[in-house]
C-alpha cells in the first residue's frame, strides 16, 4: 500500500482513535482494550484494527495474556502495536531523505560531531518556548516535536524518534545529535535531565524529572 493510501485510512474519525491510543500506549494492546478505550464494541474495533494492519501503520502479536501454558491457558490473544515502518506523503514528491543521508553521511567522515552537537543545541534553545518543569508539560513539548513520550517510573521515554531512519545508519552522530537537540528544548538542569539511554525499538534519549516534579 502507497504512504498516502494508508494515511489515508486515518481519515475515519474511529479509526484515527484507535491508532492513536495504540501507538500512544507503552505496550502492545489487545481488542478488548482498544474497543473500551474508544467507546465501541469489540466486533467493531476489531474491523479497524485490522484495517490498520492491512494499511502497515499497526502490528500484530499473539499471546495469552494469562501468562499461562497448556490445557486451560486459554486461546492467545491478538495484540496490536504500532508498526515500525515510516510513512510519508509529499505533493508534489520530495526526496528529504537523501540529502539528510548525504549531509549525515559528510559530518560522520569529517568527524563534525561537535559542530553538530552545538548547532542542534542552538536550534533546541531557539525552539524553546514558556519553561517547563512538570511531567505533562514536558511530555506535550516532546509529543508536539514527534516523540510520542510515554512515562516509566518517572522517566520519559520515546517510542519514536523524529530521524529514525538516519539514527539506524550513523548512530553516534545523529543520536548525539538528538540528545544536543532535547537538552536545548528542555534545558539540562536539576529539574529535567536529558540522557542517552538506548533501548531497542525506542529512541535512544531518555528525559528525567526531579521527583519534585512527576505530577
Amino acid at each position: 500500500m502507497k504512504d498516502i493510501d494508508a494515511i489515508g485510512v486515518l481519515q475515519d474519525p474511529v479509526r484515527r482513535r484507535l491508532y492513536e491510543y495504540v501507538a500512544a500506549r507503552g505496550e502492545p494492546v489487545s481488542r478488548n482494550e482498544a474497543a473500551t478505550a474508544a467507546g465501541i464494541q469489540r466486533t467493531l474495533a476489531a474491523h479497524h484494527l485490522d484495517k490498520l494492519v492491512e494499511a502497515g501503520l499497526l502490528e500484530t502479536e499473539s499471546r495469552r495474556l494469562s501468562g499461562r501454558s497448556g490445557p486451560g491457558a486459554g486461546r492467545p490473544a491478538k495484540l496490536y502495536r504500532r508498526a515500525a515502518a515510516e510513512h510519508q506523503v509529499s505533493l508534489p514528491p520530495r526526496d528529504y531523505r537523501t540529502a539528510a543521508s548525504l549531509l549525515a553521511q559528510i559530518a560522520e567522515e569529517a568527524r563534525l560531531d561537535v559542530e553538530l552537537q552545538k548547532a542542534a543545541r542552538e536550534q533546541g534553545r531557539a525552539a524553546r518556548g514558556t519553561p517547563v518543569h512538570d511531567l505533562p508539560e514536558v511530555a506535550d513539548l516532546l509529543r508536539a516535536r514527534g516523540y510520542e513520550p510515554f512515562a516509566d517510573n518517572g522517566t520519559l521515554r520515546m517510542r519514536n524518534c523524529p530521524f529514525h531512519a538516519l539514527a539506524e545508519a550513523y548512530p553516534p552522530l545523529v543520536c548525539g545529535m538528538n540528545l544536543a537537540l532535547l537538552e536545548g528544548l528542555l534545558g539540562n538542569s536539576e529539574e529535567v535531565r536529558v540522557r542517552i539511554d538506548a533501548r531497542p525499538g525506542i529512541c535512544c534519549v531518555a528525559v528525567e524529572l526531579s521527583k519534585d516534579n512527576y505530577d
